[in-house]
């Protein structure tokens, strides 16, 4: 069974899902960070533009819109077979007309946002095609056969009782895969009522009104993450409570009578001490209860996982040591993966087994706890030098990128230069410096660190520098932010 707690503030919104008393999983929301990809307007063609085969779009944003031929598809004039545009776009748009356009890339420095007339909502399992009546499968989807089964029971799910087909059509995203008839059937209905509120605001909205935003996060609580399994969504804000409800008695009835506002006097947050999980997602070292822990180290190209041992001896062979550590972390592995929210490569370095058996089980396990994870993954099996491979499907930013940002001080290396290093880094520039220029003196701006030790340690090496090159050399400690920082003045 699984809680969900929503901390909502009008600057930010934070879900955290909760499973036997643990946080599982974390979303975070900010007001002035969500674009405009997927928002849904009544246009209005302000000019066309037969030479580009475009046309700019009033949608009430500062700039206007860009719409290219490509992305017109009206009355079913779009593309021709192989793949050009069929008809020019001066037929198809004309000034001053009314066109309902969906935002498919955010506005860049002085160019407008990019639509197109092909509107699509996104829902839990299925994406929505008004102007379209084809049922699609996302090409990630298994064999064949599945495909073609999962596409009879989508054609029988979108027939209404009487037996007819209302116009739309539908693309099975990759989570549909083990989805069962009910939970498709309240996508279709959810995204059916979706589509006709939209078509009841354009027919009374004036041009450039926002008709569709994507759900906020607190309204993808209510459509993509309660289930079956959910007993109960707190929210511990009044005003968001009550629009939920609103939201829900429409879209997602069944979730409705989880909902409730929570009023206690310690922020809901405290609750399960989220705030310090949400740290520990941030910092490299996990700790596993045996004592052993993991080293979580996250780069442009990849994610790697350290197993170790630590402190933890066990009470039998050094063996049976290793096994029931790399047990113990894969269940930590999975849930650091879901709280971080790491996508792409990821490689898993477990501490080596010498037994097969061992490293079989450990596979198994990791395979069972990763089937919990709503995201997509494939593990590859270890390799031959004994690191696990796998991948999990990019859905959003990871916690780290989105809470952070690189260290101004060792500017993303994640460690700066000893004290020493700087040092002897100065002491070669001087010597540069020295054949190029004949100062009366040197002075050196550097970390109180750096300075302490050409003082103390290194204070031979400077005194022998300076009878060397003939000129004198002052030392001036300053908080430069960077111990790696430095300056040489030529007085």
């Amino acid at each position: 069974m699984q809680d969900i707690l929503i901390n909502w503030t009008p600057q930010e919104t934070r879900v955290a899902v909760i499973e036997n008393g643990a946080v599982q999983d974390l979303y975070i929301e900010r007001a002035l960070e969500r674009g405009l990809v997927g928002n849904i307007y009544a246009g209005r063609v302000a000019r066309v533009l037969p030479g580009m085969q475009s046309a700019f779009i009033d949608i009430g944003l500062e700039r206007a819109a860009f719409l290219h031929v490509a992305d017109v598809i009206l009355n079913g004039n779009g593309r021709s077979d192989n793949g050009a545009p069929a008809v020019p776009i001066e037929r198809l748009v004309f000034e001053g007309q009314t066109l309902t356009v969906q935002v498919i890339k955010d506005p860049i420095g002085s160019k407008g946002a990019r639509v197109s007339t092909q509107v699509s909502i996104a829902g839990r399992l299925l994406v929505f095609l008004p102007h379209d009546n084809h049922i699609g499968i996302s090409q990630k989807i298994g064999s064949q056969e599945l495909r073609e089964q999962l596409r009879a029971r989508m054609n029988q799910l979108v027939q209404l009782p009487d037996g007819t087909t209302p116009a739309g059509g539908f693309i099975l995203r990759t989570n549909a895969e083990d989805a069962t008839d009910a939970e498709l059937a309240d996508d279709i209905a959810y995204l059916r009522k979706t589509w006709a509120a939209i078509r009841e605001r354009g027919f009374k909205a004036p041009p450039g009104s926002l008709l569709y935003q994507d759900l906020s996060l607190v309204e993808r609580v209510l459509r993509d993450l309660s289930n079956d399994l959910t007993q109960a969504i707190r929210v511990d804000s009044r005003i968001q409570y009550e629009a939920l409800l609103a939201f829900g008695e429409v879209f997602t009835p069944r979730a409705v009578k989880k909902l409730s506002h929570y009023e206690g006097e310690r922020p809901i947050f405290d609750l399960y001490n989220i705030d310090d999980e949400i740290a520990r997602a941030l910092a490299r070292r996990v700790d596993l209860k045996s004592g052993g822990y993991l080293i979580i180290d996250q780069t442009e190209a990849l994610t790697t996982v350290d197993v170790n041992t630590g402190g933890f001896v066990g009470t039998r062979n050094f063996d049976d040591t290793i096994f029931k550590t790399n047990l113990e972390a894969t269940q930590a592995i999975a849930r650091q993966l879901r709280l971080r929210n790491l996508g792409g490569i990821i490689i898993i370095d477990f501490i080596d087994m010498s037994r097969e058996e061992h490293q079989a089980a450990v596979l198994a396990e990791l395979r069972k706890q990763l089937a919990r994870d709503r995201t997509r993954i494939t593990v590859s099996g270890f390799t031959n030098l004994g690191l696990v491979e796998m991948t999990r499907k990019r859905t959003r930013e990871s916690l780290a990128h989105m809470l952070c940002e690189p260290c101004p001080t060792c500017e993303a290396k994640g460690q700066v230069k000893t004290a020493r290093s700087v040092c002897y880094d100065i002491l070669r520039e001087i010597l540069r410096e020295a054949r190029q220029f004949n100062p009366k003196e040197f002075r050196i701006i550097a970390a109180p660190a750096v300075v302490e030790m050409l003082l103390d340690e290194e204070n031979q090496h400077l005194a022998g520098l300076s009878d060397f090159i003939g000129k004198p050399i002052s030392l001036q400690a300053e908080p430069t932010g960077s111990p790696e920082a430095y300056d040489i003045v030529l007085l």
